[in-house]
């Protein structure tokens, strides 16, 4: 019986995500025996040119991680959509946009200039990549183009199936590729882990108070958490009630806040949007400047509230309207 085929592939992430795939550890070896495995260049030498040779359609399943931001990330996903049957968008940057997302804060020229001209560690003549193709004496350079803004892979090609999570958690990695090999994959669309909140898995729940409400909000280095009691009821801006569970809840369990990596359940609309209003809905003041004081103690509401998942909101980028002209950035 021939192995379904398989490939992986890392566009604007952290690498996170392919640990993740090496954390199924004994299970890898099982996947192996399930799956072919016939590209992945971050562990084997594999080349654009033998992603080209397969026909179309002949990959099962592509498995492609991170947002995407430059041309060659975009040209790849293309063509690993068009060889593969089905596209799964695996991991937090990939669903969502994820960390690199919160790049959309600022416009393309001001990043390319901190980075070649302003940095503080930066030594040298600040001279930027010139991208495109560029002849050398050793032959025609092709650097790739530095895009506009941080996409999620279904703003740039039909997406089939969406594991999410920072990075996705092993069960859920096993469990989608058992799906794949045993031909039970879920309607088209579906995210591969539970639809129900994170607070459903976390073993805090039973301390969290019908009534909760914050008078003080705190983050996690100014002190050390009760180790059993709801993070919220300690002031703490967990995101447990807006995400979906799936994580086996372990920010939670190593006492740390939920920081939304695993993305909204099927009734959202906007993550970033639902995580502020829970958080809002527990601030216990009723005046305008008690209520300012609190808000105030949220330090970087769109890195809060929008970590991971700026670019696939309704936001998707800030827009900056310069004085004059009113065109918009």
């Amino acid at each position: 019986m021939t192995k379904p085929k398989v490939a992986f592939y890392w566009c604007a992430a952290c690498g996170g995500c392919e640990e993740a795939v090496v954390d199924l550890n004994d299970d890898l070896l099982a996947a192996v025996e399930l799956v072919d495995v016939v590209f992945w260049p971050v562990a084997m030498d594999f080349k654009r040119e033998d992603v080209e040779a397969f026909a179309d359609g002949e990959l099962a399943a592509a498995f492609i991680n991170g947002a995407v931001r430059t041309s060659e990330q975009e040209e790849m996903v293309a063509l690993l959509r068009r060889k593969s049957q089905a596209v799964v968008a695996f991991g937090s940057c990939a669903v969502l946009g994820g960390i690199p997302g919160l790049a959309n804060l600022y416009d393309r020229e001001s990043i390319l200039r901190e980075v070649y001209h302003e940095c503080p560690s930066l030594e040298g003549s600040g001279t930027r990549p010139a991208a495109g193709t560029t002849s050398v004496e050793e032959g025609d350079l092709r650097l790739p183009v530095f895009g506009a803004d941080v996409r999620t892979l279904d703003q740039v090609i039909d997406v089939d199936y969406y594991l999410p999570g920072c990075a996705p958690p092993a069960p859920l990695i096993w469990a989608a590729l058992s799906a794949l090999v045993e031909g039970k994959l879920p309607e088209k669309g579906t995210v591969l882990a539970p639809d129900v909140a994170l607070c459903s898995e976390c073993p805090r729940s039973a301390t969290k108070p019908d009534k909760l409400s914050v008078d003080h909000f705190r983050r996690p280095h100014e002190f050390v958490a009760d180790p059993e009691q709801c993070l919220l009821a300690q002031g703490l801006v967990c995101l447990g009630p807006a995400t979906r569970a799936g994580c086996q809840a372990v920010c939670t369990v190593a006492n740390m806040p939920c920081t939304g990596c695993m993305g909204p359940t099927t009734r959202v609309a906007d993550y970033g949007a639902k995580a502020l209003s829970a958080i809002a809905s527990l601030i216990d003041a009723n005046e305008d400047d008690e209520i300012l004081a609190r808000t105030a103690e949220i330090v970087d509401p769109v890195g809060t509230f929008y970590r991971y998942s700026l670019p696939a909101s309704l936001l998707h980028r800030r827009v900056a309207e310069p004085a004059g002209n009113g065109a918009r950035q």
